[in-house]
């Protein structure tokens, strides 16, 4: 079976994107959930993830002897392992499409991820209203995504952004509840996406686990330590 190594659920949006797939997908898989106590060199997350993998982070999928890091090669993988599921879209431009914008969260949207730090457990509306004041960048990153949302809901009808549950769905499911949390204002032609995808059992499941954490890491609370 499969094995995911995955951090704290209400601090990690990387390791959230492969859990969410291969759960929505029904692929069966084993979780290891590593607490995410510090990042340094000598912390018990990461000397447990040197054991699994060279890069050390979550999340880290394991297959036998083989170990794939990083959540766009892990979706990747599962993709080809599983071609039955359909992961990506069957149409070769949408399939393209479909890449394209998931490497655009792959290595973008920097201004929204290091001001709003994924926390679901949180409730900060009036921080995301000074966010959404005082940074260009962040209301940039917003409006993009919203673009890629509309765009892909218009040439495939819904009711995800390429018409069944594809990669490219987990990995904005991350972003779905980063707006939530923040509160952050968005076009109201993306919000029914967001609640289908809030709704997909697979997020719910994750959002409900999340919630019963109640592991407070102070280094990933920079606004609400403020506030204690």
């Amino acid at each position: 079976m499969l094995k995911l190594y995955i951090g704290n659920k209400n601090y990690s949006p990387w390791a959230m994107r492969p859990w969410v797939l291969l759960r929505q997908a029904g692929i069966a898989f084993e979780e290891v959930m590593v607490r995410m106590d510090a990042f340094s060199a000598g912390s018990g997350f990461k000397r447990t993830l040197a054991a699994v993998t060279p890069a050390g982070k979550v999340p880290a999928l394991v297959d036998g002897e083989l170990a794939v890091w990083d959540s766009l090669a892990i979706a990747e993988y599962v993709a080809e392992r599983f071609p039955e599921k359909h992961l990506w879209p069957r149409d070769t431009a949408q399939r393209a499409r479909a890449r394209s914008v998931c490497a655009e969260m792959h290595s973008g949207f920097s201004a929204l991820r290091g001001a709003c730090d994924m926390n679901i457990e949180a409730h900060l509306p009036e921080v995301g209203a000074i966010i959404w004041r005082d940074r260009a960048d962040v209301r940039a990153d917003v409006e993009r995504i919203a673009a890629i949302w509309r765009d892909a809901l218009a040439v495939s009808g819904g009711p995800l952004l390429f018409g069944d549950f594809t990669i490219a769905d987990a990995f904005y499911a991350p972003t779905v509840l980063r707006l939530q949390t923040y509160a952050l204002p968005l076009p109201d032609e993306v919000r029914g996406y967001m609640e289908r995808v809030r709704a997909l059992p697979a997020v719910q499941q994750w959002v409900a686990d999340a919630l019963a954490e109640h592991d407070f890491l102070a280094f990933e609370e920079p606004y609400r330590l403020q506030a204690r």
